[in-house]
């Protein structure tokens, strides 16, 4: 269905992003005391590009004012430019090839690249403040010592001119990918790099994921008349454009020299990316919240059943995520055909759409649920990437099941099962790792989603489901259009909760340790049966604990961890037992009045919530 785009005005637009930023800024949080020094720099981008879609290169102009909220006096800023990591040679495609398990999308493709197939980013012209400067290029880092130091509290504008080509499409971004789209426009300008409360966060690209400084985007985009653009943004001239846009003017308008350009608007992102294709379908779906649902795809008849189906379950998952995490703030989010499988950014996403419609709605559902985790709640995915795949894997498995009512009994289990074998596999290497630095790629892959998602799910199991749905909204509530890292998390986890969960953290995403808890056996004590339990794994965790007797009745016992120094709240039929302090390897549960011959069996965490390394030692039966 093709409807009128609705949109805001720019003066709006750029007054409501104003309010955010000086929100942003703040050293005061919303409703959970104080961030004491909390502070982040911002960005105003400029950009004006023309693309030559016959040999798919492009030039622009930007202009950048950036200002300086940090403490600190910069004497000089880093850009990124990530399409020069399309090249032989470079530390992406030299990586990709010695790395032990290669991402197949990329494996030696790079270094096979012709000189017209490379990608290529190039700065020229720059100034700050109208002052000449001399860029250094490194490969995908552009290091610009300033003609003037930066002070705090102090803004300055850069302007530079950019040429680039567009790399044929191996990972992400890129022309002519497997399905046919033209192009895949993501990562494709010179991005400032972050400074943050760490420093600068300069890496060269290397194929994972980004960080970048929340701000406005105004772009125009020039390209041929017949090509359909989708993005990041609100779209300030649907009567000019058509293409689907504007409902009088469904078809490409006329143009000038056979071409068109397209102006977005872009309030508080920190990234700007686009698609576009002379075959797209372009519908638009009215989503809760008067949010307006973009969809782009390929003009075939195998595709369109899929897509079209696809947009009132997209409108599920909006509403579902409302619900869940906290209202999504943009009024527009386009699922757009294109990339190499599935890859989020700001008010977009780029999908592969030649899939079933079981795996074209789960990968929309994880690609959506990334506009709360990284593109609201921007962590620093480089560093934290577990935070933004992770709690990103969590919520959509539970908008997949609820949306087509699986009814499982853990929506999360896949990611506790590719968890456990990660950590009995024995190339596990700590959360904390830094995207890049990991010896193997499915061992990044797992830690970041699989046991991601396990830090939430297992979350319940320590302070309760409702308690920590309760953390997920707050956390939202508290550090929306913030670069929230793990203490962050911590921090609002433990006010909501009134648990210590420093423990919880550490050993979870600092270290390798496991969870590992058995039953050695049961025996009668003045008329009590006992319980025998050992902690094996050097993570702690409490233990929901149920006895099963002869007759088949059962009973439930919660066993707090002492340094928790809280409580879960448990149905009033279960048992509290005295707290297990973790540096006693064993505890006896003793069960008032239970006469131990008639306990046939005792279960560690019968409803899974706890990855437990070994399941084998977590019940014991008795014949």
């Amino acid at each position: 269905m093709k409807r009128l785009f609705i949109m805001l005005t720019a003066g709006v637009l750029f007054a409501s992003c104003s309010t955010a930023q000086n929100n942003a800024a703040t050293t005061n949080s919303d409703s959970m005391g104080n961030m004491p020094g909390y502070w982040q720099q911002e960005v105003d981008y400029t950009m004006e590009v023309d693309m030559n879609v016959d040999n798919f290169n492009y030039t622009g102009s930007q202009k950048l004012v950036y200002t300086n909220n940090s403490p600190e006096t910069l004497d000089r800023v880093y850009y990124h430019l990530f399409f020069n990591a399309f090249q032989p040679g470079s530390q992406m495609d030299v990586r990709s090839r010695t790395i032990a398990d290669p991402d197949r999308r990329v494996g030696s493709r790079i270094e096979g690249l012709k000189p017209d197939e490379q990608g290529q980013l190039h700065v020229s012209n720059m100034t700050q403040d109208g002052a000449p400067v001399n860029p250094i290029e490194e490969g995908t880092i552009l290091i610009v010592p300033l003609a003037k130091p930066l002070q705090p509290g102090q803004s300055t504008t850069f302007e530079l001119d950019f040429n680039g080509q567009v790399p044929k499409q191996i990972r992400r971004s890129g022309r002519d990918n497997a399905e046919g789209v033209a192009l895949s426009m993501t990562q494709w300008f010179p991005k400032i790099a972050e400074f943050d409360r760490d420093g600068w966060n300069a890496s060269p690209y290397l194929g994972r994921e980004f960080h970048g400084v929340w701000g406005n985007f105004d772009v125009k985009l020039t390209l041929d008349k017949e090509y359909t653009v989708g993005g990041t943004g609100y779209l300030q001239n649907p009567e000019e454009i058509g293409h689907g846009y504007d409902s009088a003017n469904s078809g490409p308008a006329a143009g000038v020299d056979g071409k068109l350009t397209w102006h977005f608007i872009a309030p508080m992102v920190h990234d700007f990316a686009w698609a576009a294709d002379p075959d797209y379908i372009h519908d638009i779906y009215k989503g809760a919240n008067d949010v307006d649902l973009h969809f782009f795809y390929k003009d075939d008849k195998k595709l369109k059943e899929n897509w079209t189906r696809l947009q009132s379950d997209t409108n599920e998952m909006l509403k579902f995520f409302n619900e869940n995490i906290g209202p999504y703030p943009y009024k527009q989010y386009s699922v757009i055909q294109g990339g190499d499988g599935g890859m989020e950014y700001a008010m977009c996403t780029l999908i592969t759409g030649e899939r079933s419609y079981g795996s074209l709605a789960g990968v929309t559902a994880h690609e959506f649920a990334h506009s709360w985790f990284n593109h609201i709640l921007a962590t620093n995915e480089a560093k934290h990437e577990w935070m933004d795949e992770g709690f990103t894997s969590y919520i959509s498995a539970l908008a997949m099941d609820h949306i087509f009512d699986e009814g499982a009994a853990n929506p999360n289990a896949g990611s506790y099962n590719g968890y456990i074998r990660l950590a009995n596999s024995g190339i596990e290497q700590p959360q904390s790792t830094h995207a890049d630095r990991y010896e193997r790629n499915a061992a990044y892959g797992t830690s970041a989603y699989s046991k991601g998602a396990v830090f939430l799910a297992q979350l319940g199991y320590i302070v309760g489901n409702d308690v920590r749905d309760q953390i997920i909204k707050e956390y939202y509530n508290t550090w929306k259009f913030k670069h929230p890292n793990p203490n962050d998390f911590k921090r609002v986890a433990e006010r909501v909760s009134g648990f210590e969960l420093d423990w919880y953290l550490i050993d979870w995403t600092m270290t390798t340790n496991t969870v590992d808890y058995a039953v050695n056996s049961i025996s009668s004590d003045s008329g009590n049966a006992v319980v025998s339990l050992s902690r094996k794994g050097l993570m702690p965790m409490p233990l929901d604990i149920e006895i099963t007797l002869k007759d088949g009745s059962s009973s439930m016992y919660y066993v707090p961890l002492e340094f928790m120094y809280n409580r879960k709240e448990v149905p009033s039929n279960w048992t509290v037992a005295r707290d297990w302090a973790w540096a006693y390897p064993t505890y006896d549960l003793v069960l008032p009045n239970v006469d131990a011959l008639q306990v046939t069996k005792v279960t560690i965490d019968p409803k899974n919530q706890m990855a437990d390394v070994d399941k084998s030692n977590n019940i014991l039966t008795v014949e």
